[in-house]
């Protein structure tokens, strides 16, 4: 598949990781529809992408409006090609243990991370089965793997929504549905300074560092499913 006319979801795509996978989306000729919460970040964001490629931008959580993001993209474009679930919810800052953790702000982070995006794949997805095409790019992290102290509220719904895309994935073999679960990997990020305030972060990467794998997902990867790490492909891509 290649970006070229390609109609593409990105959530979170306000600032960060989100949106610089939308530029380089936009450069390559896709089409886009973003959403993100601050309407003061998406609208200078939408309007640098417009100087590329037509962009349908709502400001919304997607955890409640899944269904208007997808409807208000497909009455633009008519179809939703790519859907790339990257906005999360990190939870309280800085991170409590999880034998103190708030039971109302872990509900925020499941319902954001985890049901919000299952949310939308259900709604794109009977459109990508009819065309018997389509790919699902969701953002993962090692916490999702890996047992951090203070990181249990991030790190439960990243597990789980590792394990829901696998499931999906199982039931959407022979579909023509691609779908990936990708790991960044550590970026210098907003949310990433939330996670550990008073930390310096300048030796980390930016988020631009590891968005053209999310290209090469979509223009060259063939697996139906898989994990990866984001900074691995650019590694290869470099060599």
């Amino acid at each position: 598949m290649r970006l070229q006319g390609q109609v593409a979801l990105i959530t979170g795509a306000s600032q960060g990781l989100g949106l610089e996978v939308a530029k380089l989306y936009a450069e390559n000729g896709a089409k886009l529809v973003i959403a993100a919460r601050r309407e003061t970040l998406l609208n200078p964001a939408a309007d640098e992408l417009r100087r590329h490629t037509d962009v349908v931008a709502l400001p919304l959580d997607v955890s409640k409006e899944a269904e208007r993001l997808v409807e208000a993209g497909t009455e633009r474009f008519g179809r939703i090609d790519i859907l790339v679930n990257n906005a999360s919810a990190l939870g309280p800052s800085p991170m409590p243990l999880l034998e103190e953790y708030p039971w109302d702000e872990l509900d925020r982070v499941l319902r954001v991370n985890v049901l919000a995006p299952l949310h939308l794949m259900q709604l794109v997805l009977p459109g990508m089965k009819q065309r018997r095409e389509g790919v699902i790019i969701n953002v993962t992290s090692d916490a999702g793997l890996e047992a951090y102290p203070g990181w249990g509220g991030y790190g439960t719904s990243k597990a789980a929504f590792e394990h829901l895309s696998r499931i999906f994935a199982a039931e959407l073999e022979g579909s023509g549905i691609r779908m990936y679960v990708v790991d960044p990997g550590d970026m210098n990020t907003e949310m990433h300074r939330m996670a550990e305030p008073g930390e310096d972060l300048s030796g980390l990467p930016g988020p631009d560092v590891p968005a053209p794998a999310f290209v090469w997902l979509v223009e060259k990867a063939t697996e139906a499913f898989a994990r990866v790490s984001a900074m691995e492909i650019i590694d290869r891509l470099r060599s």
